[in-house]
C-alpha cells in the first residue's frame, strides 16, 4: 500500500510539477492530498473533462519543460483519446504525460455494470495507444515504483513517451478530508420535492451517480415502478443529450433532464444543442453542489461561472433559482409551466446517506420497461 505523499515526492523528484484531471473514487486519497496541499492553483487545475486535462498537461510542458500527470477514471480514457492520438503521441508532438488511472471494473472484482466493460479493455486500450503501465495494487510499495520510475518509466518520459499508473481498489492508503458548502438543501430531499410536482406521464432522464441512485429509492418508495425513468449510470455528461433527442421525438411528453454540476461542464456544448433545437417539453434541472460529489466531493468551477447567463445564451427560454425546498416548492409550478427549454438551478448540499442503495434492475430491464412507456 502506498502513502499518498510520499507518491507524490517521488513524483516532483521525476519533475512532475503539475496536477490535472477529474476525480475518482478510486483515486479518492491521492486526489483529496493534491487538492489539500494545492488547492485549485497553478500546480493543480480540476478539469472539466479528461480531454481537457491532456490539453492543460501538454501546455505545462511546452511551457516549462516539465511533466505533468493526469488524474482520471479508466471511463476518462475515452474523452482522452482524441488529444492521446492526435496531440500527445510520439508520431505527432511527442509530448510526454504521466497518467494515474483509477481502474473501475477491474476483472474479477466486482463492480457495477457500467465499469465492467471498460475495465476488461483497459490494459488492452493503453497498449494501443502505446503507453506503457504499471499497474499499482494493495502490495506495491513505494519502493517498487522508485525503481520502475529509475528503470523504466524516466527514460521513457525523457524520449517523449507517456506512462501510466493504473490504480487497483486498495492501492493507495486512506487521507481523509471533509467536504461541504453553504447549503442545507440535500440532493435527494430536492428530488423528492421535484418527483412531487410531476406526473406519472412526465419522463425524467437522470444524469450519472448518486442522483439516479436516489430518484430509484424515492420511486421505491413511492411505489411508482421505474419505467418513468432512464438512469443514465455511465456516459457521465451525456444525460441532456439523450433527454434532447428524446424530446424530440416525443414533443407530447414533458421531459425533465435531471443533471449535475461535474456533468453540465464536462460536456457543456450539449446546452447550445438544446438552445438550437429549442423543443417546448424540454426541462433541465441543475443540482448544484460545485463538487464531484458522487467521487469524493473535490470542487468544480461551476462557481466561477454563471451558468444561468451562459443557459439563457445558448437559446434557453428562463431560468429559475432555488436554494430551499420551500424555494423549489414555490417556483416548480410555473417552471414546469413553462415553454421549454427551461433551466432550473438548484442548491444542495456536499453528501448522501450512507445507506444509499443502488438500483436492482438492470441497464437493460430499465431501458425496456422505460422504452415501452414512452410509447403509452
Amino acid at each position: 500500500m502506498i502513502k499518498v505523499n510520499e507518491f507524490e515526492d517521488l513524483l516532483k523528484k521525476n519533475n512532475v510539477g503539475f496536477y490535472t484531471g477529474v476525480p475518482d473514487s478510486q483515486l479518492k486519497s491521492f486526489c483529496d492530498y493534491i487538492e489539500d496541499t494545492y488547492g485549485i492553483s497553478d500546480k493543480h487545475i480540476i478539469a472539466p473533462n479528461e480531454g481537457n486535462a491532456v490539453a492543460l498537461a501538454s501546455g505545462y510542458h511546452l511551457s516549462t519543460g516539465n511533466y505533468a500527470l493526469v488524474y482520471m477514471q479508466n471511463s476518462g480514457l475515452g474523452n482522452a483519446v482524441n488529444p492521446i492520438t492526435s496531440l500527445t503521441d510520439p508520431n505527432v508532438y511527442n509530448i510526454p504525460v504521466v497518467y494515474l488511472v483509477g481502474w473501475r471494473g477491474q476483472p474479477g472484482v466486482k463492480d457495477e455494470p457500467q465499469h465492467v466493460k471498460q475495465g476488461a479493455i483497459t490494459p488492452d486500450l493503453l497498449e494501443l495507444l502505446d503507453i506503457d503501465y504499471e499497474i499499482l495494487t494493495e502490495d506495491t510499495q513505494i519502493e517498487d515504483i522508485e525503481e520502475l520510475f529509475k528503470n523504466s518509466f524516466a527514460p521513457k518520459l525523457s524520449e517523449g513517451k507517456s506512462v501510466a499508473f493504473v490504480v487497483s481498489k486498495g492501492a493507495f492508503e486512506s487521507f481523509k478530508t471533509e467536504k461541504s458548502n453553504e447549503y442545507t438543501l440535500t440532493r435527494e430531499d430536492a428530488i423528492k420535492v421535484i418527483i412531487d410536482n410531476l406526473s406519472l406521464d412526465d419522463i425524467v432522464v437522470s444524469t450519472t451517480g448518486k442522483s439516479s441512485r436516489e430518484l430509484f429509492e424515492y420511486r421505491e418508495e413511492k411505489g411508482h415502478g421505474h419505467s418513468n425513468d432512464f438512469l443514465t449510470v455511465g456516459s457521465m455528461g451525456h444525460s441532456s443529450t439523450i433527454a434532447l433527442s428524446i424530446a424530440l421525438n416525443k414533443p407530447q411528453k414533458k421531459i425533465v433532464c435531471f443533471d449535475g454540476d461535474g456533468a453540465i461542464l464536462m460536456h457543456m456544448g450539449s446546452m447550445a444543442m438544446v438552445g438550437s433545437k429549442s423543443p417546448a417539453n424540454y426541462f433541465h434541472v441543475l443540482f448544484n453542489n460545485c463538487a464531484h460529489e458522487t467521487v469524493g466531493g473535490l470542487p468544480t468551477i461551476m462557481g466561477d461561472i454563471n451558468i444561468g447567463e451562459i443557459a439563457k445564451n445558448c437559446g434557453y427560454k428562463n431560468v429559475v433559482h432555488a436554494s430551499s425546498a420551500e424555494e423549489l416548492n414555490d417556483v416548480l409550478p410555473s417552471f414546469l409551466s413553462q415553454e421549454g427549454p427551461v433551466l432550473l438551478i438548484v442548491d444542495v448540499s456536499i453528501g448522501s446517506r450512507k445507506d444509499l442503495g443502488r438500483p436492482t434492475t438492470t441497464p437493460v430491464e430499465n431501458k425496456l420497461a422505460f422504452m415501452k412507456k414512452l410509447d403509452e
